[in-house]
């Protein structure tokens, strides 16, 4: 039956490829590339961190107009997305949680940028997943308990905003630290954002520019999802002795910031795709936050308007979006975001004949599964059920993965070394 569905699978699939292409560092970072220092004493430093780390190091070395031999850095990347580099160190860490590996690489960052002079150029690559890979816990906490902290945020269905508040305010890199510890240096960052609004604070926690949250903010947050912090660290948050540098500290007059990918870029060129294929596009927006299967409804409702009435968008339309919802965990089983939005809308839509969905991670993982998302077809529910799978018992158990590996529709893309968050397309065909 699924055969039915074949090319729609294909439009689908070709969407959610331009988008990534879209924030390939080999397409969108070339152009950001600063001047070598003027300098005959000058050096450039190349030092980052995130999922599109090792990618972006790899750009910056086949485009450099400087003498490659002036050049060196390391970068830390999630486990398994690497890259060839010549110049700049490539290490691998764990994400989302931090592991010992990248608290060693968030060491050898620091000390990296120690002792640098004015006429220094320090170039900070940063995307998505940086929080996790720079793991540099302040002073008085251990890994393992900064560790459990961010395990906890991730589960709870905080915005990412909320975590990498909490995640600055306990790290001695984050937060705009980095940026200090370059002085007197300059400093460039380059970003790919993976945030909702695109906010330099917000991306890889802002180790480079400052930071306008507080401590008593953090502080709220844990409060109101009931983490448990360790007794050092709510302290430091309680005292404000863990506040983080300032818009108004003048350690930040030599740096400067660039976002050079955004998820809104990306849907962009998704809406060129649809376009070429005969299809009428509608970008939602690109910051759409809230829980994963709630969104669902959301924007299953506006695809069963489309089908029924032609509004906001007659078919054939698609109907695309981006941003990061959370979930909520309260069962055992498998997810991730995009799978858990995907069931959501499967029970929104109730089989309807004429709307199909694709939701993703550009990154190419959803969560911490081995697949980047899922398609949901008009036969998937029908087919579930056949296979005897209550799709409103397994989102209950936050168990979306399953239902989509059983019904052989996971997108498995491994990592694509980029990273501009979720993607989301709902195409609606005409009777």
């Amino acid at each position: 039956m699924a055969v039915i569905y074949l090319h729609q699978r294909v439009l689908l699939r070709d969407l959610f490829d331009a988008a990534v292409a879209a924030a390939d560092p080999a397409h969108c970072l070339p152009a950001w590339l600063p001047e070598p220092p003027a300098s005959a004493k000058g050096r450039t430093i190349v030092v980052g961190a995130g999922k599109a780390a090792a990618a972006m190091a790899r750009a910056v070395e086949d485009n450099w107009r400087g003498d490659l031999e002036r050049l060196s850095g390391i970068v830390v990347t999630r486990y398994g997305h690497g890259a060839t580099t010549r110049r700049i160190e490539v290490v691998e860490a764990s994400h989302p949680a931090p592991d010992a590996a990248g608290q060693q690489a968030a060491a050898r960052v620091l000390a990296a940028v120690a002792g640098l002079t004015a006429d220094d150029l320090v170039l900070v690559l940063l995307s998505g997943g940086g929080s996790a890979l720079l793991a540099a816990p302040m002073a008085g906490i251990a890994l393992a308990e900064k560790r459990a902290v961010t395990k906890a945020l991730l589960a709870c269905g905080a915005s990412i905003g909320e975590i990498n508040c909490v995640r600055k305010h306990l790290s001695a890199i984050k937060g705009g630290r980095l940026a200090l510890a370059a002085q007197p240096a300059r400093v460039l960052t380059l970003a790919i954002s993976d945030v909702p609004g695109d906010e330099l604070s917000t991306i890889a926690s802002g180790p480079t520019v400052p930071d306008p949250t507080t401590c008593a903010e953090a502080l709220e947050i844990v409060e109101r999802y009931g983490i448990e912090l360790p007794a050092a660290a709510r302290q430091a948050l309680a005292s404000g002795a863990a506040e983080t540098p300032k818009p108004d500290h003048g350690g930040f007059a030599r740096c400067e910031s660039q976002v050079i990918a955004t998820a809104q870029a990306s849907l962009a060129a998704a809406a060129a795709a649809a376009r070429a294929f005969g299809i009428t596009p509608l970008v939602l927006g690109d910051a759409i936050e809230g829980e994963a299967r709630e969104v669902a409804r959301v924007l299953g409702g506006i695809a069963l308007s489309c089908a029924a009435h032609g509004v906001p968008l007659a078919a054939p339309c698609v109907l695309l979006s981006g941003g990061e919802t959370t979930v909520t965990v309260r069962g055992g089983g498998r997810g991730g975001r995009n799978a858990e939005f995907l069931l959501g809308l499967a029970l929104a839509l109730n089989g309807h004949a004429r709307i199909h969905a694709i939701a993703c991670d550009t990154d190419g993982i959803d969560g911490s599964e081995d697949n980047a998302g899922a398609l949901l077809l008009p036969d998937s529910a029908a087919r579930a059920a056949a296979a005897g799978i209550d799709l409103r018992a397994r989102l209950a158990e936050n168990d979306a993965y399953n239902v989509f590996a059983a019904l052989g529709d996971l997108v498995v893309t491994g990592p694509t070394r980029t990273n501009v968050n979720d993607f989301r397309a709902i195409l609606i065909e005409p009777h």
